[in-house]
């Protein structure tokens, strides 16, 4: 495993990290989850993230757990704030109380008195900014928090909440975290070229596109894999639009790249994600201990720049 630094931070993450989200406390059962996990860390893995609403809580309670085997010093784990987490009207949001609120649920669940990477896990229209980055300094500077992120924030919004962090002196974001993939790559127009002059990291999730990229799905088969993702009703609503034959396509032009390399599709999509240097980490979801295995091998591979033409001709 090879470890990247984090954004402008003395901080180092493993290049595969493990993602928690329609998985730990969802499709997944606490046993395999745990062994996942264990698995993940004996390859290397240093870093885990997940949230407080992946199954309102119930998914930081699974990671919580199976992390407390480890010397606490020895991960970087990242949870996340933002979505409703109950039924009223302030269980929501990045207000101070909200924020303050479930960073201590979160910890609770956690097992833990601090997290690595408290994410804003998406940007709060109603409430200043100054009030949820400033509460988010009083969580770093009570040692709870130990850096500052953001998931799926536009260009523009990363701008303000730089701003707003140095007109008050504040901690500054040094990670984002968006979706990003062979199928999409809408962050590279402005989103990376703004994080990379600034010192912030990406740490990418669904680098497999909900499982697309691993090549299980074909063009002209009757149903789909029984067991996979599309199959599954808790967490198949995110995969519908990817399974266009036009994508389907793509990802059989692509493995027939990977074959030549004598890797599997996925670790020439997750290589592929991690050629760009402002890429911190490559979050998978992995639900079974060989799924991470397989994709850890992807951490240090090299694609030649032919290869990354014929990718680019491929996905163009």
């Amino acid at each position: 495993m090879e470890y990247r630094r984090l954004g402008r931070t003395g901080l180092k993450v493993s290049e595969i990290s493990l993602g928690s989200w329609l998985t730990y406390g969802n499709s997944v059962d606490d046993g395999t989850a745990a062994r996942t996990i264990e698995q993940a860390y004996e390859l290397g893995i240093n870093f885990f993230d997940t949230a407080n609403v992946y199954m309102r809580g119930a998914a930081e309670e699974v990671v919580g757990k199976a992390l407390r085997a480890y010397p606490r010093e020895s991960y970087v784990l990242a949870t996340k704030v933002f979505w409703p987490m109950g039924d009223g009207v302030n269980d929501r949001g990045l207000s101070r109380k909200h924020v303050l609120e479930q960073a201590n649920a979160s910890l609770k669940r956690l097992g833990l008195d601090y997290v690595d990477i408290y994410y804003c896990h998406r940007y709060d229209k109603e409430t200043p900014l100054d009030e949820t980055l400033r509460t988010i300094e009083d969580l770093v500077r009570s040692g709870k928090v130990l850096y500052v992120g953001v998931s799926e924030w536009t260009a523009a919004q990363i701008q303000e909440g730089l701003g707003v962090a140095d007109k008050y002196l504040l901690d500054r974001i040094v990670v984002n975290q968006p979706q990003y993939h062979m199928l999409n790559r809408q962050i590279e127009k402005e989103i990376i070229p703004l994080s990379d002059s600034n010192g912030i990291s990406q740490v990418v999730f669904s680098p497999l596109a909900q499982g697309v990229l691993t090549g299980k799905y074909r063009r002209g088969e009757d149903g789909t894999p029984s067991g996979s993702r599309a199959t599954d009703s808790s967490s198949n609503m995110f995969i519908g639009g990817l399974l266009s034959d036009g994508n389907l396509e793509k990802v059989e032009s692509l493995t027939s790249i990977a074959d030549e390399l004598g890797i599997s599709m996925a670790q020439l999509a997750i290589a592929w994600i991690l050629r760009l240097p402002g890429i911190a980490s490559a979050l998978v979801g992995a639900s079974r201990p060989e799924q991470i295995v397989e994709n850890a091998k992807a951490s240090g591979v090299k694609l030649p720049e032919d290869i990354l033409a014929r990718i680019e001709d491929i996905l163009a």
